[in-house]
C-alpha cells in the first residue's frame, strides 16, 4: 500500500510538471467556445468537397459520415476525459508527452503543428481566389497576403479578439447550412420551386441503391470523410484560455453528436433528397446547386462568401494553434526557449510571427509550384491529424490504467465504453490508413510522412541535447 501511494503521488509530480502555470488568460467565453466547437465541425469540405464525393459514392456518403462521425465523438470524449483530469493549452501534445513519453509529446506537438501550418497555407490561397469572384483583376496572392496579415493582427491583439471572429466566421457558416435544410425541407414538404416537382427521399435508395457504385467504393471514399472532420479537436486546445474549461469544454463536447447529425448527416440527407446524386458533381458546390434551384438570386455569390468565410476561419484557428502548440513545446524544452515568451497581452508572439512567417513561405510555394512541392507539405497534414487522434486514444487508454492501479484520480466525464471504444476508434484509424495505402492518390502521404518522421528523430535527439534545465514561465 505504501509502495502504491508512493508512486501514486510521483505520478501526480510528474503531471505538475508537464503542466506549468501557463501565464495565460481566460477570456475565451462559452459562448464563443461553443461557436468555435459548432465551427470545428463545418469546412470548405462540406461547402464544395461533398459534390465529389456524392458524385463518388452516391446517398452511402450519409453513411461514411455518420460513421466516421462516431468514431470522432469517441476520440472528442477520451480527449474530454483527460481535460477534465488535466486542462491545459497543450492538451493532447501534453497528454501524450505524459502518458506515452516525450518523444511521442515531440512528434504529437511538431506535427500537429506542421499540420495547422499547411492548412493555413492551403486555405489562405483558397480565400484569395475566392476574393478574386469579385475582384479579379487583383492578384490572388495579394489578397492571400493580405487575410493572411489582416488575421495575424487579430491573433496578436488579444485572444478575446480571436475568439470573436471565430465566433461569428462560425455563425455565417451554421446559418448558411440551417438555411439550405430549412430550404429542402420546405421544397420536400410543399413542393415549391422547379425542384418540388421531382424533390423526394426516394432518391436515396432508387437511383441505383444506396450504395450504387458498391460498398468497396464508398469504403474508399471513408478516408475523405474522416479528413473531413479533422480541426474538430481545435477546441482542446482552449483549455488555458477558456473560461472554467471543465464545464465549458465538457458540454462543446457532449454537443458533437448533435452537430454531426444536424450539419453533416442531415445537410447530405437533404442535398440528395432535393436533387438525385446523379446531378451533382465534383468541382460544383451541391450548396448552390440547391440554392440556384428554388431561385435565390446571386446563390453563387451568397456561397463565394460562405466558403470565404470557411477558409479564413480555418486559417484563424490555425494560427491560433499553431503559436500555442509551439509555446507549449518550447514550455517543455522541445522547441526554441525564445517562445516561451508571452507579450503583456499574455499571447505567444514568437510562436505566432514564427508561425506565420512559415505560412506565407508555404504560400508562396504553392503559387510558384502547386503541383509538386505544395502536395508534399498538405500530406503532412492529413497523416498528422491521424497521428493525433491515435495519440489522444491511447494517452487516455494509459491514463485509465494508471487510474486503475490507484496512481491517479478519476473524473465524472469519462468516455463511454472504454476501453473497447478506443481500440474500436484506433482500428478505424488504422484502417482508414490502410485505405491511403491502396491509393495512388493518397500513398504519397505516407511517402511524405515517414520523411517526415524521420526528421522528427533526428530532430528530438538534437532537442534532448539542448533542453533547458529549467521549466519556469516567464
Amino acid at each position: 500500500m505504501t509502495s502504491v501511494r508512493a508512486e501514486r503521488d510521483r505520478s501526480g509530480e510528474d503531471a505538475r510538471a508537464t503542466a506549468p502555470e501557463e501565464g495565460y488568460r481566460r477570456a475565451l467565453s462559452a459562448r464563443q467556445i461553443q461557436m468555435m466547437a459548432i465551427g470545428g465541425a463545418i469546412g470548405t469540405g462540406l461547402f464544395y468537397g461533398a459534390g465529389a464525393g456524392i458524385a463518388a459514392v452516391g446517398p452511402s456518403l450519409v453513411a461514411c459520415y455518420a460513421v466516421a462521425g462516431t468514431v470522432v465523438f469517441f476520440i472528442m470524449r477520451a480527449l474530454g476525459e483527460l481535460l477534465t483530469y488535466r486542462p491545459t493549452s497543450g492538451s493532447f501534445a501534453d497528454y501524450a508527452r505524459e502518458f506515452c513519453g516525450p518523444f511521442a509529446g515531440f512528434v504529437t506537438g511538431w506535427s500537429y503543428w506542421a499540420a495547422w501550418v499547411a492548412a493555413c497555407m492551403a486555405e489562405v490561397t483558397a480565400a484569395g481566389h475566392y476574393i478574386a469572384y469579385w475582384w479579379p483583376a487583383v492578384p490572388v496572392w495579394a489578397t492571400a497576403a493580405t487575410a493572411l496579415i489582416v488575421l495575424l493582427i487579430a491573433n496578436l491583439v488579444s485572444v478575446k479578439v480571436f475568439g470573436e471572429l471565430e465566433f461569428w466566421f462560425a455563425t455565417v457558416k451554421v446559418v448558411a447550412i440551417v438555411a439550405m435544410i430549412v430550404i429542402g425541407v420546405g421544397v420536400l414538404t410543399f413542393g415549391f420551386s422547379s425542384l418540388g416537382q421531382t424533390a423526394s427521399v426516394r432518391h436515396l435508395w432508387a437511383d441505383g441503391g444506396f450504395a450504387p457504385r458498391g460498398g468497396w467504393q464508398s469504403m474508399v471514399a471513408l478516408q475523405g470523410v474522416v479528413f473531413a472532420y479533422l480541426g474538430i479537436e481545435l477546441v482542446g486546445l482552449t483549455a488555458g484560455e477558456a473560461e472554467n474549461p471543465r464545464k465549458t469544454l465538457r458540454r462543446a463536447i457532449n454537443t458533437l453528436p448533435v452537430r454531426i447529425a444536424i450539419f453533416y448527416v442531415g445537410a447530405l440527407i437533404v442535398l440528395m433528397s432535393v436533387l438525385s446524386w446523379t446531378e451533382y458533381s465534383p468541382g460544383v458546390s451541391p450548396f448552390v446547386q440547391v440554392f440556384a434551384g428554388v431561385g435565390i438570386p446571386g446563390a453563387a455569390a451568397v456561397m463565394n462568401f460562405v466558403v470565404l468565410t470557411a477558409a479564413l476561419s480555418a486559417c484563424n484557428a490555425g494560427i491560433y494553434s499553431a503559436g500555442r502548440m509551439i509555446r507549449g513545446l518550447a514550455l517543455n524544452g522541445q522547441a526554441p526557449r525564445a517562445a516561451r515568451t508571452l507579450s503583456g497581452r499574455r499571447l505567444p508572439v514568437p510562436a505566432l510571427v514564427v508561425s506565420i512567417v512559415v505560412m506565407g513561405i508555404g504560400v508562396a510555394i504553392n503559387f510558384l509550384s502547386p503541383d509538386k512541392a505544395f502536395v508534399y507539405i498538405t500530406s503532412v497534414g492529413a497523416c498528422a491529424g491521424l497521428w493525433t487522434w491515435i495519440m489522444i486514444l491511447t494517452a487516455h487508454l494509459r491514463y485509465r490504467s494508471k487510474v486503475r492501479a490507484g496512481l491517479l484520480p478519476a473524473v465524472d466525464f469519462r468516455l463511454p465504453g472504454a476501453p473497447f471504444t478506443n481500440w474500436l476508434a484506433i482500428a478505424s484509424l488504422v484502417f482508414v490508413l490502410v485505405l491511403m495505402a491502396t491509393s495512388d492518390d493518397t500513398r504519397l502521404g505516407l511517402y511524405v510522412w515517414t520523411v517526415w518522421f524521420t526528421a522528427l528523430v533526428i530532430g528530438y535527439q538534437a532537442a534532448r541535447r539542448h533542453a533547458p534545465q529549467d521549466r519556469s514561465t516567464p
